[in-house]
């Protein structure tokens, strides 16, 4: 099946990035999009990432040949219900939700549901709206699809070839081990990074020495806990059976942890640590995305002169290496060097570590 028209529900981070990627990567003339806030729809009429926008579904968007539904779960029920016999015959609808199962349930109890793929693309950043959306979000990240009653061999054939055109790798995966799966690696690290906020937050003084302290490596070990609350409180309300399960054990864990500092165990806590590092260290070094988007930094050791920043930034510039973000560390306990650079990808941090290491600096990646 050729497919010339997709509707995009929900302009933001993913919808906009989907849109921008569909059109820049394959062979889809017609894009359009829905959103309440007609900002976002004009912002992509601006730039040309979409054909045609609208606050709600109507005949156009029936008449697609893909819609994405890339809002929240309790949203995303609520515009399948919407959509429920009013598509026209072969359209297949998928979504990008973060939580699986539920959406799942909904399609297969709906009396009429349409040909359906459950879709998770595993990519994203801390930011979130239209404005913070690019082409190339999806490069090199695993895009889960999850079947249902309706899902065809065609359909997922389909959808598939799509997620490869954009950049993604399709994994097909059951909707319950899916939501098991990001349970673990992606919901309940949330919930982790944020609930060190909030203790550091509850601890410090009245004068702030731990917020100004945290500004190192505290800072990067939490910077998921600046996601959209909005998001968070629907991903985890969609997933809370196994997000309670995950956090049981969790708690579990610390829990031995703490008897064996009061065991004064130095052998228990020596272990904890190194079964940590040895099963980390076992991930595999490549350019795949996971859940949680990684980081694109380096950090360069330097000696405080006037000109080293303007310097460094010169020579990636002349080489036409983009600097997302450069400051210099003043907590960096763990850390190899003072000025860390950020980039938007691994390819620049690549380029920029050769180019530095060949001038003379002291480079360490991430």
């Amino acid at each position: 099946m050729e497919v010339k028209k997709v509707s995009i529900i929900g302009l933001g981070l993913i919808g906009g990035s989907l849109a921008k990627a569909l059109g820049e990567r394959t062979e889809v003339s017609d894009i359009l999009a829905v959103n309440p806030d007609m900002e976002p729809i004009n912002q992509a009429l601006r730039d040309g990432s979409i054909t045609g926008g609208f606050t709600e579904m109507n005949e156009h968007v029936w008449s697609s040949d893909v819609i994405f539904i890339c809002t929240p779960v309790n949203y995303a029920l609520q515009y399948l219900d919407a959509m429920a016999g009013k598509l026209r015959p072969g359209c297949v609808v998928t979504d990008v939700c973060s939580t699986k199962e539920v959406i799942i349930n909904h399609v297969n109890n709906m009396a009429d549901p349409p040909c359906f793929i459950g879709g998770h693309p595993m990519a994203g950043t801390e930011k979130s709206g239209y404005a913070a959306s690019f082409s190339h979000l999806f490069e090199n990240a695993y895009y889960i699809l999850t079947p249902c009653r309706t899902t065809t061999e065609t359909a997922m054939d389909l959808i598939s070839g799509l997620v490869r055109a954009i950049g993604g790798m399709p994994v097909i995966l059951d909707a319950s081990e899916h939501d098991r799966i990001t349970g673990s690696i992606s919901h309940v690290p949330h919930v982790i990074a944020s609930a060190l906020v909030n203790l550091v937050k509850a601890m410090d003084s009245p004068d702030g020495k731990m917020h100004m302290l945290a500004a190192g490596g505290f800072k990067d070990l939490t910077r998921i806990a600046s996601s959209s609350p909005e998001m968070w409180e629907h991903i985890i309300s969609s997933n809370r059976k196994q997000v309670k399960k995950i956090l049981e054990a969790y708690i579990q864990i610390l829990s031995t942890f703490v008897k064996s500092i009061d065991l004064q165990d130095s052998k228990a806590v020596y272990d904890f640590f190194e079964s940590a590092r040895n099963y980390r260290d076992s991930f595999p070094s490549t350019n795949k995305k996971g859940l949680i988007e990684p980081l694109y930094e380096i950090t360069v050791d330097v000696v405080d002169k006037p000109g080293v920043i303007g310097e460094i930034a010169t020579l990636l510039g002349n080489r036409h290496i983009n600097i997302k973000n450069i400051n210099v560390s003043n907590s960096r306990e763990f850390e190899q060097g003072c000025l860390k650079i950020a980039f938007p990808d691994s390819e620049s941090v690549n380029a920029a570590f050769e180019l530095l290491s060949s001038t003379g600096y002291r480079v360490y990646k991430k």
